[in-house]
């Protein structure tokens, strides 16, 4: 079985009553992928904007594999020293990773955001050689349009993170970076500027798997 394990911040956990984008290419694997899969972590609430806390387990469709290693205001910098124990207990084939708004948002400056990376990437493959990883470049956000020095740490983050999925990428542990997702935007995608509507959910459940169909041949191209 092919254990895929969805690591990110807000945008990934999801809140109680959203369906998440972990749920939207998990449908689109269901219809796509020809073996068996599930998805894995050692988390599986939403988080409960009420509670202010990650507590719900409001999903809803009741077949849906809740695993996931993501956390509301959480980052490269938290996951990093968490990611090779999640990766051993829960053997993961393929990491599935949207990270970097929060580091760069609160904690770390794009250097130091990437150097966190690396030690993802080492602490993943120390616990698991083989393993497989997408990474989701940051996505636009409602801070960057109005925080110029922001925008542009995004910006460099970016490009340092495809030429460290570049530098990484090795044969037995491929590093794959997704494509932005096209035609995102903030005004339609998002309901509050940063975290996605169904549509946005969509669009990065669709930079996933067009990522993993090119790269793997996995799945199929993204039908929604």
């Amino acid at each position: 079985m092919l254990r895929f394990m969805p690591v990110g911040d807000s945008m990934t956990i999801g809140s109680a009553g959203e369906h998440t984008w972990r749920y939207r290419l998990w449908r689109h694997l269901c219809a796509t992928y020809g073996g068996p899969f599930t998805l894995v972590g050692p988390r599986e609430a939403l988080y409960d904007k009420e509670a202010d806390a990650p507590v719900s387990y409001a999903y809803a469709d009741p077949d849906f594999p809740r695993g996931h290693l993501a956390g509301w205001g959480e980052g490269w910098l938290h996951m990093a020293p968490l990611i090779g124990e999640a990766v051993r207990a829960h053997r993961a084939d393929v990491l599935l990773v949207s990270l970097g708004l929060i580091d760069l948002g609160f904690y770390t400056d794009a250097e130091q955001t990437t150097d966190s990376v690396r030690d993802f990437v080492a602490a993943a493959r120390a616990a698991r050689p083989r393993v497989r990883m997408v990474l989701l470049p940051v996505t636009p956000n409602i801070r960057a349009g109005h925080d110029a020095p922001f925008a542009a740490q995004v910006a460099h983050f970016n490009e340092l993170l495809a030429k460290t999925a570049a530098d990484l990428d090795e044969t037995s542990s491929p590093l794959v970076m997704a494509s932005p997702p096209p035609s995102y935007d903030i005004h339609t995608d998002t309901y509050d500027g940063t975290h996605p509507n169904e549509s946005g959910e969509h669009k990065i459940a669709a930079a996933f798997a067009e990522a993993m169909h090119d790269a793997w041949g996995l799945g199929a191209p993204y039908g929604g």
